[in-house]
């Protein structure tokens, strides 16, 4: 697999990396044997970076990611920080930082992490400065390796970018999310920070599995979070009508190469974005984690058929979203 560096980390990792949102909690059940059949099918295709989160499952995903990496420390493991305490400003500070690092270095079972991304909060936190000082003392003081942030909207990422210290920028950043191709990825390439492109496939929407009459359990969040109930709802499809991403969806296909799976061609167009370090596409059975890593072996698209996702988005989805994300 094709490796880049990530940014200010100086880690090399795979173009294709592995998200575990969905090993934790918020996608249905998966019990232990599914997700370490997940994590070793993906080590075996070639993922050498993990994104995971305190908040996943409270701390599950993390737990079972370390005693994963205890036998593969080879694999970069990053983490996130924040959402497990009420969302508003004051709950980023030193001592929270301090408690948040300590819980996922036992969860992880290792002596410093090696990447904590504040894990979405509000807007004025990117313009605090005491909360960027305060990541800088804990990479000076050795439990933490390099810090950045996972951001909703643009502005959050351009704000991020802005300070010395970020190594990483994770943005939402899909065939139906096209808002920080010219906004964001030009100016964290120019300034030396990676890219982690999540939510690739638009919560499943982008495999072209799903159709009207596409159902999911109540504990997964594309049924209680349809419309931001429970977090942004950009997290959820996007934030695209469900109707309207299948709308998409078919006239994106008909943009796709032959012989490629509409999952394969959302992650090969990411991968082709310039500025993109890292795409972390999640799966729950180790078929998914195949097809997704096959991805990395597609050649580059073609500019017809970029010409055709940016043909889809303009008239289909950015009615919708506008400048929302």
């Amino acid at each position: 697999m094709e490796s880049r560096v990530l940014g200010r980390t100086g880690r090399s990792v795979g173009v294709v990396g592995l998200g575990a949102w969905q090993l934790g909690a918020d996608w249905g059940a998966i019990d232990d044997a599914q997700a370490f059949a997940v994590l070793d099918a993906a080590v075996a295709a070639g993922v050498t970076f993990i994104d995971t989160a305190d908040a996943y499952g409270d701390g599950r995903s993390e737990q079972l990611i370390g005693r994963f990496r205890a036998r593969h420390p080879e694999v970069m493991v990053a983490t996130k920080m924040g959402r497990r305490l009420e969302q508003v400003p004051s709950t980023y500070v030193m001592a929270n930082f301090r408690s948040w690092v300590e819980r996922s270095l036992t969860n992880l079972g290792v002596d410093q992490l090696e990447l904590v991304q504040l894990h979405c909060p509000p807007t004025a936190v990117f313009r605090d400065d005491a909360v960027f000082d305060a990541l800088d003392t804990l990479v000076a003081e050795g439990s933490i390796a390099a810090y950045g942030v996972s951001v909703e909207t643009r502005e959050e990422a351009l704000l991020a970018i802005a300070r010395p210290g970020v190594a990483t920028v994770q943005i939402i950043l899909n065939l139906l999310r096209l808002g920080p191709l010219d906004a964001v990825l030009p100016q964290a390439a120019a300034r030396g920070i990676g890219i982690i492109a999540r939510v690739p496939l638009a919560s499943g929407l982008l495999s072209g599995r799903y159709d009207e009459s596409t159902t999911f359990p109540a504990d997964d969040h594309r049924t209680y979070n349809r419309h931001g109930e429970a977090f942004d709802v950009g997290e959820t499809f996007s934030g695209v009508d469900f109707a309207t991403g299948l709308a998409a969806v078919r006239q994106l296909a008909e943009v796709k190469p032959p012989g490629v799976t509409m999952a394969q061609f959302a992650l090969r167009w990411i991968i082709d974005q310039p500025g993109v370090s890292v795409v972390i596409p999640g799966a729950r059975n180790e078929a998914q984690v195949q097809g997704n890593v096959a991805a990395a072996d597609l050649p580059p698209l073609s500019q017809a058929q970029l010409d055709g996702v940016r043909r889809v988005y303009d008239t289909v989805v950015a009615p919708e979203v506008g400048d929302r994300w």
